[in-house]
């Protein structure tokens, strides 16, 4: 796959903008592959870096409600959402090289998932 200098522009914005990114390139380059690979990529990092400490939010306050037990359950499961925004500062500085060597790998830690929710 050939890259041109705007689809790497593109592909690296997707990342630099992490949540709106992804729709900006959807929006101007959705004809560009290997833009629309990168934008795909962002968008499963930043629905993992919005939805985790929702879920964990939702979940621990119905863990809290649970005498004695509960609020240790839940403060210790905070420690979850860290690991979780360490691995996605890692994985987005991974994909901000990735697009700016028009390298078309996966995200580490949640490449995988953007391959099964996107089959094309």
């Amino acid at each position: 796959m050939t890259v041109t200098r705007s689809s790497q522009i593109l592909a690296f914005l997707a990342y630099a903008l992490l949540i709106v990114g992804w729709g900006i390139v959807m929006l101007v380059g959705r004809r560009d592959r290997f833009a629309v690979y990168h934008a795909r990529q962002s968008l499963v990092l930043s629905l993992a870096v919005i939805s985790a400490p929702l879920v964990w939010l939702v979940i621990g306050w119905a863990v809290a409600w649970i005498p004695w037990v509960g609020p240790i359950l839940w403060a210790a499961s905070f420690s979850l959402v860290i690991g979780l925004a360490i691995l996605a500062v890692i994985a987005w500085i991974a994909g901000m090289v990735h697009a700016a060597r028009a390298q078309v790998r996966p995200l580490p830690f949640f490449g995988d998932w953007s391959g099964n929710l996107f089959r094309s």
